[in-house]
């Protein structure tokens, strides 16, 4: 029973929310839309979850896994219902920095071939100062933690330089720098570049001697005691170090795209603040928040499959 209350919970709250959404009328001081994007975006999310039950019925595995989501997206709901009560409804807040919820998503359908080109710049940014600045964190930290000489010239150097936020660099990058494109991957590489060097010599340092001994025993050189000993051991702190810097580049992304881009999901979210659009502003936000979460669930996967021994200790 309890099982099946919590199932009826996103239905419940679907419902009510529609219900309050039609019977209310809108406040004359929001603009009216084409079309009422939050009813048809509600209902869309009842057939799709109404759809999920019928599957879950057949496999009871997922079953169980909508039972587990349930009272959370009836709160995400009931959130939504909350929000579209205080802002169109009975205009709690200023209109003009809490726009209708018909707005917010008439932004995303209306807008969605350009804010598809500017999340396509953005990734292409991202995946290059990511990458790279994830590549060199790597092979820093391993130098640093292998190599005590390296140890004694780059420690000071990156204890010097690397809590400096990123985008402190702007001045010099725009003079080093030939487009935007290059100098906002350059200011998320750095972003990522130091979180992940750390961690890595961290993790390094923290192998226990006695696995490198084993192996050294065992007929090793160092090229094996390096990556087939030491790495695999401190891949735990690796993949922390790239959470971290994931996370860092994103706040990068949103500064590093004012520096003269033309397009970009930052730069979309800070023309339109200009331009006092806020309910573009709120759908470029949650696209952000969207490309996060998928680009953070891709990164937790790879773990697992990498640490299959450490899968499920940390969930997202």
């Amino acid at each position: 029973m309890k099982t099946q209350i919590k199932l009826a919970l996103p239905i419940l709250s679907i419902i009510a929310t529609l219900i309050l959404a039609i019977a209310i009328p809108d406040s004359s001081l929001h603009p009216k839309t084409s079309h009422p994007y939050f009813i048809c975006f509600i209902s869309t999310l009842l057939a799709l979850y109404v759809m999920s039950l019928i599957i879950g019925i057949v496999k009871k595995d997922i079953l169980s896994k909508i039972a587990y989501k349930a009272p959370f997206i009836a709160g995400i709901v009931l959130f939504l219902n909350i929000l579209n009560m205080i802002t169109v409804k009975f205009v709690f807040l200023p209109t003009l920095y809490f726009p209708s919820l018909d707005r917010v998503f008439g932004a995303l359908v209306e807008e969605k071939a350009f804010l598809a080109k500017c999340v396509f710049y953005s990734a292409k940014i991202l995946v290059i100062g990511t990458v790279l600045g994830a590549f060199i964190g790597i092979f820093t930290g391993i130098g640093i933690g292998f190599s005590e000489r390296l140890n004694y010239w780059l420690m000071p150097i990156i204890r010097i330089l690397g809590p400096i936020p990123s985008t402190a660099w702007i001045p010099l990058v725009l003079l080093a720098f030939p487009s935007a494109v290059s100098a906002s991957a350059f200011l998320i590489g750095v972003a990522v570049w130091f979180p992940t060097t750390v961690m890595t010599s961290s993790g390094i340092s923290n192998v226990k001697n006695s696995y490198f001994e084993v192996s050294a025993t065992l007929g090793a050189n160092q090229f094996w005691r390096i990556f087939k000993v030491g790495v695999p051991a401190a891949m735990p702190h690796i993949f922390l170090g790239l959470f971290n810097g994931t996370c860092a580049s994103f706040i990068t992304l949103m500064t590093a795209e004012m520096i003269g881009a033309k397009y970009g999901i930052g730069w979309y979210v800070n023309w339109q603040k200009e331009m006092m659009a806020y309910a573009n502003v709120y759908a470029g936000l949650m696209v952000i928040a969207v490309l996060f979460y998928f680009v953070v669930t891709l990164l937790f996967r790879v773990r697992d499959h990498i640490l299959v021994w450490q899968k499920g200790v940390i969930k997202w």
